[in-house]
């Protein structure tokens, strides 16, 4: 039986830029910086005092307050975001099969704000005040549970968990489940909010995140020379999957076709990325023969791009090895320089930018790129969003563990 095509007919997302997809896509291509100060908790101990927050965003508008209270704030973030998306879609799911409709919600983290309020309460006051429902807010499967409940879906139901590749191995199975014909329209997409003590101790302590704490804005510099670090972010970015017939059938807005997906890993160290960037080049390589398009046909990459040394030379690296003398012709660029380091969720919200890149034929840049790295030597799109028509596209995610995620993404042309 051949593979059903697949069409991106839903967008929803709630990012340190915006709270909606409009608003994001508005300042992605304005080069909007997402970094600030910690608001969430005193950071006088730590050595890293910055991170891309949700600023502006009051979850009582959209989820009943009691109801509020028993959810971590990722299910906050994944919930409006879908609801965006769904809306977005034009779907009216009281009149589709809601066993043929599924919900895949990757995680990299889940529920850490929840875990370290109850940890405290726990250390603090005993066993008996830990809230009855502290293990359901915290899981990371919860979020599809919740969204199946609210919009009555009742297809694959599940939850990705691949450090930062969570959200596109999300996509990347949503995906499969509509081609082989499992369901026809799948809700996918990523979510995290990690912003607390222990998350940055720990982040601190593996020397990952930026120190720039005297220039938030510039911190987050992705294949710049002076990078030191990511930024962490937090957030979500959802979207309707559906099978193309049944799409064009209701007159759905087609934003892309989803074309191809590649999984690797790396089997060589649980946070730093093959020397030789082999399971990158891989998931790049399978992902477009997955869409069915030699590689000198792709126009864009959106970057995995964290601003650490190491990933970003050894993705250029990879870039290069696959597309050779094509990869000068690339324009490649990094969300992450405005967004931060969604985590879990920053595959999802990449992918919403790749889509929409396509769609407009505006590439968002790569702000901050200042000092050029002779390691880095490809076309970042440096700080000015560039128009250029776009046919196929790639976004790159790779997370700790050595999980490596490629998306092939098409322009629909009907």
């Amino acid at each position: 039986m051949q593979n059903r095509r697949v069409a991106v007919t839903g967008l929803g997302a709630v990012t340190p830029i915006g709270n909606d997809v409009p608003t994001f896509w508005e300042a992605l291509i304005q080069g909007k910086n997402g970094v600030s100060h910690v608001t969430k908790f005193d950071t006088e101990q730590f050595e890293t005092k910055i991170a891309a927050e949700v600023k502006n965003f009051d979850v009582n508008q959209f989820i009943d307050s009691k109801e509020a209270r028993r959810m971590d704030p990722f299910t906050h973030y994944g919930l409006v975001a879908g609801d965006e998306a769904i809306r977005d879609s034009g779907l009216d799911l009281q009149n589709e099969d809601p066993t043929r409709t599924g919900v895949v919600v990757g995680s990299g983290i889940g529920g850490m704000i929840v875990y370290h309020s109850e940890h405290k309460k726990l250390l603090e006051k005993g066993p008996r005040r830990v809230s009855p429902f502290f293990i359901p807010m915290m899981i990371p499967d919860i979020l599809p549970g919740y969204l199946s409940i609210r919009h009555g879906l009742k297809g694959p139901n599940y939850s990705t968990v691949s450090a930062c590749s969570s959200g596109s191995h999300s996509l990347g199975v949503a995906f499969m489940h509509v081609q082989r014909g499992d369901a026809d329209i799948m809700i996918t997409g990523g979510a995290e909010g990690v912003i607390t003590e222990m998350a940055f101790a720990g982040f601190s302590s593996a020397k990952a995140i930026s120190t720039r704490n005297d220039d938030p804005a510039h911190a987050s510099r992705p294949f710049d020379a002076e990078r030191d670090g990511f930024i962490i972010g937090e957030g979500a970015a959802m979207v309707v999957l559906e099978e193309l017939t049944h799409a064009k059938k209701r007159g759905a807005h087609i934003y892309a076709e989803l074309a191809g997906v590649g999984f690797t890993g790396d089997a060589y160290h649980i946070t730093a990325p093959h020397p030789d960037g082999e399971g990158a080049v891989q998931a790049m390589r399978l992902a477009v023969q997955d869409g069915g398009v030699p590689p000198d046909m792709v126009d864009y990459v959106n970057a995995h791009g964290t601003s650490t040394q190491l990933n970003d030379k050894t993705e250029t690296l990879a870039i290069k090895k696959l597309f050779k003398e094509h990869a000068k012709n690339l324009s490649v660029s990094s969300n992450k320089s405005m967004i931060g380091h969604l985590l879990g969720a920053s595959g999802a919200a990449e992918f919403i930018a790749t889509a929409l890149t396509i769609e407009k034929g505006i590439i968002p840049p790569t702000i901050n790129y200042e000092i050029p790295d002779p390691d880095c030597d490809l076309d970042y799109v440096p700080n000015v969003a560039r128009e250029r028509k776009v046919r196929i596209a790639i976004s790159n995610s790779f997370g700790f563990g050595g999980h490596n995620v490629c998306l092939c993404v098409k322009r629909f042309e009907g």
